[in-house]
């Protein structure tokens, strides 16, 4: 059986920049949709949803990072 492979037509760079600023709006949206509610489950979820999105944002940023060295 042969593998099927493929090539991509986006740089990863580019797509980890992407990546970057849809987190970043997603976090921004959940913690706006938040501030409407009132205390209770329903907001702490969103607020959880939010900081994740936000450390997922964080470490596509360090991905790309020029000062990332490869493992020694």
């Amino acid at each position: 059986m042969e593998r099927r492979r493929f090539k991509p037509t986006v740089s990863l760079e580019l797509r980890l920049a992407e990546e970057t600023k849809r987190l970043r709006e997603e976090a921004k949206r959940l913690r706006a949709e938040a501030k409407l509610l009132p205390p209770g489950a329903i907001r702490e979820a969103l607020l959880r949803r939010a900081r994740q999105a936000e450390t997922g944002s964080h470490l596509s940023e360090w991905l790309r990072s020029p000062g990332l060295q490869p493992p020694k």
